[in-house]
């Protein structure tokens, strides 16, 4: 008996591979590929992180301009999680950023000795309010405990710069991006004929070797008497979600269906209808000219639908004030 249902009622079922805090390797099955799809697309561009925006720049005397700072500041991954209880700044009341939509971080570094004085991620420090403690800390994952390197200052040089970090996702920069990269794929053993391999010799398996455990996984590699079935459709799909550390993957994972969910909802109720500006509700989906919307009623000034400014109006030939009635042109006010 299959253990996740039999015929069109299988249900979905989840198998993680790997998992740490780095990748998260796993295969949905009974699923299909738009909606895998969907998910990996939220997963890259639509789940809010939180970034440097907007620099302050006090002091620079190092030999980088501060437009190249200011990128390498926006481009240091920057602990997300708790991101959810801050606004978007666009949704917030506030001038320019406050402690409800923004965390300000401050990086400050002098060099007073002879040898050249790298500033890493470490030397920013949170000095605003924040929802936890970890939200807008830098991300350090190197076994020296120091980060991305931002500047290298030598004797004289220093650098001050006040950093306010917003919540944004990928759409608006990739620096919102909370993901390096997503693996995605659906047929390792091209079962489903849907990739044609170009090889320089007569065979194509010398320059293309399978992925033999992930084939393995999908049932194995295709036979070569086997009859080809035209109306196959992938149903087993391979995830392999890499973070910048700004979020675990399970959160990542998490937050896509969450984010996907969300915009799935909004579109079944633009579809069922909602309230209008009098609080009416509409009951469903309604074309342009219904409530007041697009185009006018008819027995005005629509061009199809008679009224007695129409083009097709009352002014018609069947209506006696056409050129073929006392009123000349095609209607009663029309030029025509």
């Amino acid at each position: 008996m299959d253990p996740y249902g039999d015929g069109d009622n299988k249900e979905i079922n989840v198998r993680f591979l790997q998992a740490d805090n780095v990748r998260a390797n796993f295969i949905v099955q009974n699923f299909n590929l738009e909606t895998a799809n969907s998910l990996r697309r939220v997963m890259l561009a639509e789940i809010p992180t939180l970034a440097i925006d907007v620099v302050e720049v006090l002091d620079n005397t190092s030999v980088l301009a501060d437009e190249f700072i200011c990128h390498r500041l926006g481009l240091i991954p920057l602990c997300s999680k708790g991101v959810d209880d801050l606004l978007y700044s666009r949704d917030c009341d506030c001038e320019g950023y406050c402690e409800n939509c923004a965390v300000v971080l401050t990086l400050q570094a002098r060099c007073t000795g002879n040898e050249i004085m790298k500033v890493f991620a470490r030397d920013l420090v949170v000095s605003s309010a924040r929802p936890t403690e970890e939200v807008g800390n830098p991300v350090i994952t190197d076994a020296e405990g120091q980060g991305s390197c931002i500047v290298k200052l030598r004797r004289g040089q220093a650098i001050h710069m006040r950093c306010i970090a917003k919540k944004g996702i990928a759409k608006e920069h990739a620096k919102w991006a909370p993901s390096a990269a997503i693996g995605f794929e659906y047929d390792p053993a091209n079962k489903l004929r849907h990739l044609d391999y170009w090889c320089e010799g007569d065979d194509w398996k010398e320059e293309w070797p399978m992925d033999e455990e992930r084939v393995n996984l999908d049932g194995g590699p295709e036979q070569e008497d086997q009859d080809f079935d035209y109306d196959a459709v992938p149903t087993r799909f391979f995830f392999d979600v890499e973070t910048v550390g700004g979020l675990d993957p399970d959160q990542i994972v998490t937050k896509g269906i969450e984010t996907l969910q969300h915009k799935l909802a909004d579109v079944i109720h633009q579809l069922k209808g909602g309230e209008n500006a009098d609080g009416a509700d509409f009951g469903g989906a309604q074309s342009p000219q219904m409530n007041g919307g697009g185009y006018q009623d008819q027995g005005y000034t629509t061009p199809f639908q008679g009224g007695n400014t129409s083009v097709w109006g009352s002014g018609n030939p069947a209506g006696g004030t056409t050129p073929y009635g006392a009123t000349p042109g095609y209607g009663q006010a029309s030029n025509w």
